[in-house]
């Protein structure tokens, strides 16, 4: 295996491993924390990304998507109050198993056709 592609994996590895961590984290605290957890797991997959630059190890158009739009996200409920935004509640755990569940299918989908 190439050490490109093992470097991804191990970076791959961390950016999940930090994202439940974090989002464990944020489960036992009291209150709501959706805000939070949505913005950090947005600069979480931004930050993989950033690595993957770094060293020259292609970036993931998928990922870089997932993560813009958890830090608009995040942002926006962080900033509700502030900014008066209108009120909507995004419950976190379901929508991370939801970009989980993406995750696993739609690159899995993209090795299928080149294999």
């Amino acid at each position: 295996m190439d050490n490109r592609k093992i470097l991804d994996k191990h970076y791959e590895t961390i950016a999940w491993g930090v994202g439940f961590i974090w989002t464990g984290i944020l489960g036992v605290i009291p209150g709501d924390q959706n805000s939070i957890g949505l913005l950090s797991i947005g600069f979480i997959l931004l930050g993989l990304n950033l690595s993957r630059f770094l060293s020259q190890i292609p970036v993931s158009g998928f990922t870089v998507v997932l993560g813009v739009l958890a830090c608009i996200l995040g942002a926006a409920l962080l900033l509700r109050p502030v900014l008066n935004f209108p009120y909507f509640e995004v419950d976190l755990f379901p929508l991370l198993l939801i970009v989980f569940g993406l995750y696993l299918l739609i690159p899995g989908q993209k090795s299928v056709e080149s294999g």
